[in-house]
């Protein structure tokens, strides 16, 4: 008996899945844009004048949103194909 997947992996085969009657590349990039919404969710830019040391960490968002845009783009170059 085949072990139920975690939510996170459900969310993107269940997007690949839902776009398979489009281009083979369209349900590619539908389960990278998943996949993104579930490793690197949006996140609201912080109000920095409000931050100290403890609550908010520039370098981690920025690292986060820079790793977020870069699956996106390759999900935006699959769709434009």
């Amino acid at each position: 008996m085949a072990e139920q997947l975690s939510p996170a992996a459900q969310a993107v085969l269940d997007s690949y899945f839902s776009t398979l009657s489009k281009t083979p590349n369209q349900s590619l990039a539908a389960a990278i844009e998943a996949l993104a919404d579930q490793v690197v969710p949006y996140l609201e830019e912080p109000n920095w004048g409000a931050c100290d040391e403890m609550r908010c960490d520039i370098e981690l968002y920025t690292d986060h949103m820079r790793k977020r845009s870069q699956l996106l783009a390759i999900a935006a170059e699959l769709k434009a194909q």
